[in-house]
């Protein structure tokens, strides 16, 4: 998969998500490469998996303050701390985020499939992936605020070979008692 391609396929729905959901301009930074997360003070992460013939993970972290910000402008309410509100805004920005960036990607690499967001918030954490793959990180500047949006996606090893695309239906008939 073409990593730039990438990077634009995420920094364009940020973009979008940001300027249709929080009449926010954001200002994305370079794209870099980060072997091993480092472990921050305080922030919030949001974590998206990819299935499909490309399986993965996607995060945005970001520090209290911003996710209280962004929960602030979606939910139309004071958001002054970390709570129930604003760890479900979050996971609900990492879903329309990455969900946009799944269906573009679909286009190209067939029906791919998205988890259920989980966010966490706390002190002093490492998030990594079990391949300890690297991972893309694509700063992006909201205001004087950073978020990132970090992306880790590798062909599965359960794909078919490109073109050759099939869909597999089951259907599940219960037993008669």
């Amino acid at each position: 998969m073409d990593q730039e391609l990438l990077v634009k396929e995420v920094v364009g729905a940020a973009k979008n998500v940001f300027e249709t959901m929080l009449g926010l301009e954001i200002i994305p930074g370079e794209a870099s490469v980060e072997e091993n997360a480092p472990t921050e003070n305080e922030r919030v992460v949001a974590l998206i998996g990819l299935a499909g013939s490309w399986i993965g993970t996607f995060m945005l972290c970001c520090k209290p303050e911003l996710a209280c910000k962004i929960s602030s402008l979606m939910l139309m309410m004071e958001c002054e701390s970390i709570n129930e509100d604003v760890l479900d805004a979050m996971a609900e920005m990492a879903n329309m985020i990455f969900g946009n960036v799944k269906t573009e990607l679909e286009s190209r690499l067939g029906n791919l499939g998205l988890s259920i967001p989980t966010v966490i918030f706390g002190r002093n954490f490492a998030a990594r992936n079990a391949g300890q793959q690297a991972w893309t990180v694509v700063p992006i500047h909201v205001g004087e605020q950073l978020m990132e949006l970090k992306f880790c996606l590798t062909k599965s090893k359960d794909a078919p070979p490109s073109g050759n695309t099939r869909i597999r239906t089951y259907t599940f008939v219960p037993e008669e008692a």
